[in-house]
């Protein structure tokens, strides 16, 4: 969908800070408060904007472990896929999972709080998912850039 200035504008907005009021957004994007709760409307029933959220640090919840794992499927049948996608959604320290191309099949991004907790989450977690064959896990050692705002 082709999004004008103004909507690229608000999006980018909303993505610093989505808690800005449409009063504050008019101001900075010169329009009525009206056309910015417009706007944000049809962006929502559009799904480009598909929800809000908070960000929490970290540190701050004791959870700034953070581990990617490589998961390598022993087939990659339609039925061993759904099964593992199905599973792994259920598990609360899995925050993103990606089917990728390459030597592996997915990608999970894992945080807990240390790693006596990360070896608990292979031991009884992730490795009593069926039809796993093998994994790779590689441990973050700094942050160097995180966002969750995509450029339009």
């Amino acid at each position: 969908m082709q999004r004008d200035a103004i909507d690229k504008k608000l999006l980018h907005f909303l993505q610093i800070d989505s808690k800005q009021t449409n009063k504050e957004l008019s101001g900075k994007l010169n329009l009525s408060v009206t056309a910015v709760y417009e706007r944000i409307k049809k962006l929502e029933r559009e799904g480009i904007i598909s929800k809000y959220v908070a960000l929490v640090d970290k540190k701050s919840v004791d959870r700034s472990f953070v581990t990617f794992c490589s998961i390598k499927l022993m087939q990659h049948t339609n039925d061993y896929v759904v099964q593992f996608e199905k599973e792994v959604k259920e598990i609360e320290e899995v925050l993103e999972c990606y089917h990728i191309s390459g030597d592996y099949d997915y990608l999970l991004k894992v945080i807990v709080a240390d790693m006596d907790e990360f070896r608990e989450f292979m031991v009884k977690k992730l490795t009593s998912i069926s039809h796993i064959a093998s994994t790779h896990s590689a441990f973050m050692i700094s942050e160097v850039k995180h966002t969750t705002a995509i450029s339009v």
